[in-house]
């Protein structure tokens, strides 16, 4: 049965777990022929290096090929080709397009008129599901559940779409949710009313310092992205707010791990990498067993068929 993977929001607790067990698989066995003879088509209308590189190293891993865009520039859309042509017309070609762009909603219209999977890799400031589950994934191997955690969210709260996938996904496991942020960029009232109507805990500072965090098993930071900002005086003024260094890592509990969607600019010192809290990069690496899970999924591919592969290459 063909699904699409277009925001993590409406996934029951039961299928966050399942995603989760099947990328432990493939992080167990990555290489693999389960989806030998299927074409992934890649569209990326907004800039990326982890996301589009990570997806098609998934792809190329379990036997699939891949074609597509990096740069919509060099596609018909330069000419004017709808969004709803360029799909449809992809789909003659590919078994599933992983779609990322820059207006919120549209791998949601994408799924609605595509005949094939639609798996969305980022629109606008809106969703990141992928993201969403290789976070989820990073905090369930660092932590050991994912249940009663303190998580801090730092920096770009009213544009970073990974923060506001984290919070719909984290609401079947009563987190509680510290956002810190300049006024400018607070998480917006939408998400905190998500919040209070989930039964979600959460509390707001504008400070960022050593005992703020102490508490913390997660620290999430976020880059101040430029690209959102349409008054560039205002991105100025918030860009160097937050920045993690070493010395504020003193108090810090010994099971938190520090992590960043990536790239990062300079809000983590590069000091940090070196400290035993640094998961960021080992983060980034789980992209590729929690994207290999979402292919499977959207394509039928079962955790019984992944646990029972015979086409495992070592």
């Amino acid at each position: 049965m063909r699904h699409d993977f277009v925001t993590i929001a409406d996934l029951s607790k039961e299928k966050i777990m399942y995603l989760l067990e099947m990328a432990h698989e493939f992080e167990k066995h990555p290489n693999r022929e389960l989806l030998k003879g299927k074409v992934v088509a890649t569209l990326f209308f907004e800039p990326s290096t982890r996301t589009r590189l990570s997806f098609e190293t998934a792809a190329n891993r379990l036997g699939a090929r891949v074609i597509g865009f990096s740069d919509a520039k060099a596609s018909s859309v330069s000419k004017g080709e709808t969004l709803k042509d360029t799909v449809l017309m992809v789909s003659n070609y590919a078994d599933v397009i992983v779609m990322r762009h820059y207006v919120e909603g549209a791998a949601q219209y994408a799924s609605e008129v595509a005949p094939v999977p639609i798996v969305n890799a980022g629109d606008g400031a809106h969703m990141h599901p992928s993201q969403c589950l290789l976070d989820l994934y990073s905090i369930y191997k660092t932590q050991g559940t994912l249940d009663n955690l303190n998580i801090y969210l730092v920096g770009d709260l009213k544009y970073g779409r990974t923060v506001h996938s984290l919070i719909t996904a984290m609401r079947h496991f009563n987190p509680t949710f510290h956002f810190i942020a300049p006024k400018e960029l607070a998480m917006p009232e939408e998400y905190k009313i998500y919040c209070r109507n989930n039964g979600i805990k959460y509390v707001e500072h504008t400070k960022f310092n050593e005992d703020i965090i102490a508490d913390a098993d997660i620290l999430y930071m976020t880059r101040v992205q430029k690209e959102r900002f349409s008054d560039l005086m205002e991105y100025e003024r918030v860009k160097n707010v937050y920045i993690l260094k070493r010395q504020m890592l003193a108090k810090a509990k010994p099971n938190m791990k520090i992590m960043h969607p990536l790239p990062r600019v300079n809000e983590i010192a590069y000091d940090v990498d070196e400290s035993q809290h640094a998961y960021y990069i080992q983060q980034a690496g789980n992209g590729l067993f929690a994207r290999e899970a979402i292919f499977c999924d959207v394509l039928g591919i079962s955790l019984d068929d992944v646990k029972n592969d015979k086409t495992i290459i070592e």
